[in-house]
């Protein structure tokens, strides 16, 4: 069994990085860092670029959430998927044998998700996997 971790830098994911740890630490499992980096557009020299600059970026993160994992002593992998986040996520949760996808939360009203199509209100929905949707932290 695996913890899952949809990792992408944005303002949920140290909080969810810090947890997945946690949780992965506490069940003595290893820790599966995903990045979903949909192909953006249909084809042509932009694509191209674009899409590796993309890739590029999930990796220079996931390299940075590894280095904590590290540090924490949880063994821990990284994959860069060609997928929409949820969906990569999925995939990854049946490849390794989830016990959680764990995902952070930035704040989004749940109306804007729905309508959006945020990547914890896709889980929610889509996973068979149990989700741990992590909120940000809050300021005093």
């Amino acid at each position: 069994m695996s913890v899952v971790l949809g990792y992408d830098e944005s303002p949920g994911a140290a909080r969810a990085l810090r947890i997945a740890i946690e949780v992965a630490s506490a069940y003595g499992e290893p820790l599966v860092l995903v990045y979903g980096a949909a192909p953006p557009g249909p084809a042509g020299e932009e694509y191209r670029a674009h899409y590796e600059a993309v890739r590029q970026a999930g990796r220079s993160g996931l390299e940075r959430a590894l280095a904590a994992a590290d540090e924490a002593g949880v063994p821990a992998t990284v994959e860069v998927i060609d997928r929409s986040p949820a969906q990569a996520l999925i995939e990854a949760a049946a490849r390794h044998e989830a016990r959680v996808i764990v995902v952070g939360s930035w704040g989004e009203s749940p109306i804007r998700g729905a309508l959006l199509g945020s990547t914890p209100h896709k889980l929610l929905h889509l996973s068979t996997v149990p989700v741990l949707c992590v909120p940000t932290e809050t300021e005093a």
